[in-house]
Parts: structure tokens; sequence; C-alpha cells
């Protein structure tokens, strides 16, 4: 039997807008929708961590705060973004760093780290087609650690992210619907 004890860590209130006690809320809302225990979620308001697409991160920094909630919550496994960060978002990509320092800089290696990944532009919009196509590109990760995530509930992904009323806009709602995250996520096991 294996069992998964999910902390989700939200390293900034997605402020950008000046919304960020909104978006705080609305990420509370899509995790009682997906069922994650609100005590497990956690959102930082760091000064050096405002989110937008012209703010980097650094990534000493967000080693060592991430390094602190790994000791205070005792956790083995992160799944994080990989380089790209699915959309490209540098804010993303600035977390995936800050997970490979924490591991290379700081000796963690004996955290498991798994990366989300991003697929290329055609993949990213064929649904649930894409469940076939990460199945099979899969066979061309030789000699690396895959799994690949089918949602068993693609309705309540939809309904999570509808629950971000602030972004909940015409584009959004279609990406949800036609992504192949929306249907399949492929881990990677991150090895430094």
């Amino acid at each position: 039997m294996c069992c998964w004890w999910w902390r989700i860590q939200m390293m900034s209130p997605c402020n950008a807008d000046g919304m960020g006690n909104i978006r705080k809320e609305e990420l509370y809302r899509a995790c009682a929708i997906l069922k994650v225990p609100l005590d497990q979620v956690q959102v930082l308001d760091h000064p050096n961590l405002q989110d937008g697409f012209d703010k980097r991160w650094d990534h000493q920094l967000l080693a060592g705060l991430i390094e602190e909630q790994i000791k205070i919550w005792d956790i083995d496994s992160v799944i994080t973004f990989d380089n790209f960060g699915v959309s490209g978002h540098g804010n993303h990509r600035d977390v995936h760093h800050g997970i490979c320092n924490l591991r290379y800089e700081k000796i963690q290696k004996d955290i498991e780290a798994w990366e989300l990944i991003s697929t290329s532009i055609l993949r990213k919009y064929c649904g649930p087609v894409e469940i076939w196509l990460s199945l099979l590109c899969s066979l061309s990760y030789s000699g690396q650690k895959i799994y690949c995530l089918p949602n068993s509930n693609p309705y309540r992904s939809y309904q999570a992210m509808a629950g971000h009323e602030s972004q909940w806009i015409w584009f959004r709602k279609l990406f949800v619907l036609f992504s192949s995250y929306t249907y399949m996520n492929t881990l990677r096991k991150l090895d430094i």
C-alpha cells in the first residue's frame, strides 16, 4: 500500500497585480476541492520572492527556505517544475533551480526530488491524447526514473482551477480544458 502525504508550499502569494490575498484564498479553495487538508497548505510572502515575469528569485534564498520546510515537516520527497517551468515563467524556473541548489550545495542528496516534465507546444494542448503520448514517450527516457500520472478525475481539476476566479478568464478555461496537464503529468527523478 502506498500512502502520500501532501504538503503544498507556495513560494509567493502571486501579488503581481496587487491581488495576493485574493489569490491566496483561491489557492485554499482549490486545495479544498482537491481534498488537500488546508493545514498542509502554506503560502510564503517573503519580500524578496515577489511574483512577476520580470522578477528574478534568488536561488540560494529559495534553497534555504525550502530546506527549513524540509526540516520542520520531515519531508523526504519534493516535486517541482523542470528547468522550463511548464510555461516558461521565470519564478517557476527559479524554484527548480532552488531545489537543485539545495540538493547540490547543501548536501541534501537524501531528499528525493522529482520534476514535472514540460512538454512541447503541440503536446501541451492535445488534451486526453497526452495519456497515450506520455506513455509512449516515457519509453525514450532510458535509464531515468519516470512516473506517468494519469488524472482519474479531470473534472475535479477543472473545478479547482475555476476556484481561481481572479484568473479564470476565457483563455485559461480553454487551457485547462485542452491542456495535457489536466489529463496526464509525467515526473522525472531529478538527479544531481
